[in-house]
């Protein structure tokens, strides 16, 4: 096993994990300094391609923005999300995977999905592919409004996410990303499995959290309840843009500086 993935299984507990996504070398290197893993996350697909669903998603798409990203890390872990319908069953799981990691030398993957997905893992796992699972609200199989998982009301549901959690963790996923899952639930996952818990939408009692970093920097408009906008970026551009036409208009740029 990797000695980043192994740095990642040991702060269980101990330290906070911070995780943030990355579509670009020049994000990448901002983000390097201060996360413990950066995720190519198939969001990409609705933050820069205007999807309506990740589904969407090529897996050559993927592979392109993370060899940028690639560019742009030195020590974070960096991983990949498989994209939709290229891990259908094993072989195919299997040679997509290698592929994301011979083309983009990504420290692992991330795939969609629970209990009907651990035999597949199980089998990346065994052929040296190391895995992050995905479990509560799943972008890439879900439809229409999202909402958040395991309510105290579906028990059902409720138990089917906590097996789900047990079953990528007996199946050998370094750690989960808990999206959108309800707090006494989260808290309940986090403390039964021996790995690492990342949040997104799913409370403080996870070993660490997630967010995409164009909503985290208010460049995506977007209004979700568990986004917090850490700065207005979008503001400091059209600032930026506002001043360079006016400099152009009144013909003070270029000045003899930015002139040969």
């Amino acid at each position: 096993m990797k000695k980043k993935i192994i740095k990642i299984i040991r702060k269980k507990n101990r330290n906070k994990i911070v995780c943030l996504t990355a579509y670009s070398k020049n994000i990448a290197s901002i983000l390097d300094k201060h996360c413990d893993i950066i995720l190519v996350g198939d969001s990409l697909g609705s933050v820069l391609y205007n999807y309506k669903s990740t589904r969407q998603v090529t897996i050559n798409t993927m592979i392109e923005h993370s060899k940028s990203v690639r560019l742009g890390i030195k020590k974070s872990l960096m991983v990949v999300d498989m994209p939709y319908n290229t891990y259908k069953n094993k072989n195919e799981a299997l040679s997509n995977a290698k592929k994301i990691i011979k083309k983009t030398r990504c420290d692992a993957v991330k795939l969609e999905g629970g209990k009907n997905i651990s035999n597949i893992i199980k089998h990346l796992i065994k052929n040296k592919i190391a895995v992050m699972g995905h479990i509560g609200l799943l972008p890439q199989y879900e439809t229409g409004k999202f909402r958040f998982k395991g309510t105290s009301k579906n028990i059902k549901e409720r138990n089917k996410i906590l097996n789900d959690a047990v079953a990528l963790d007996n199946a050998g996923v370094f750690s989960i990303v808990l999206e959108c899952i309800e707090t006494s639930l989260s808290k309940k996952i986090t403390k039964k499995i021996k790995i690492p818990t990342i949040g997104i939408g799913a409370s403080a009692y996870c070993d660490g959290q997630i967010l995409v970093t164009d909503d985290l920097i208010g460049l995506n408009l977007i209004n979700a309840r568990f986004v917090k906008k850490y700065a207005k970026i979008d503001k400091v551009i059209d600032n930026a843009v506002l001043r360079f036409k006016k400099d152009v208009k009144k013909n003070i740029f270029p000045s003899k500086n930015q002139s040969y």
